[in-house]
């Protein structure tokens, strides 16, 4: 897996403000969407990487987005060089590792 210089997240309710969010902040920086997770009845967190500047404006873009349409983000976080570590949680939210099989893909 590829290091990154930081990671930023973004927490909301409702896949249709999560898409907005990840599209604003695909847009607004040089990011790779990571994944996301359907946290909790409806709460759903969206994940990218990039350098540290990239996910400040990338965050700040995907909380104008969602804030625009009159919804809430419940949290927000830029980590700036994180902990080796945290590859362990942010592997398993990976879009590879959450979208199913392609037929003819099985090993």
């Amino acid at each position: 897996m590829k290091t990154y210089e930081a990671i930023g997240a973004i927490e909301t309710f409702g896949l249709i403000f999560v898409l907005e969010a990840c599209d604003a902040m695909c847009k607004a920086a040089d990011v790779e969407l990571v994944g996301y997770e359907n946290v909790a009845s409806g709460y759903i967190s969206v994940i990218v990487q990039g350098d540290v500047a990239a996910c400040h404006s990338a965050v700040e873009a995907g909380i104008a987005a969602v804030e625009k349409m009159n919804a809430e983000v419940y949290s927000s976080v830029v980590i700036a060089s994180p902990h080796a570590d945290l590859n362990k949680i942010i592997e398993r939210y990976q879009l590879v590792n959450l979208l199913p099989e392609e037929e003819g893909d099985a090993s």
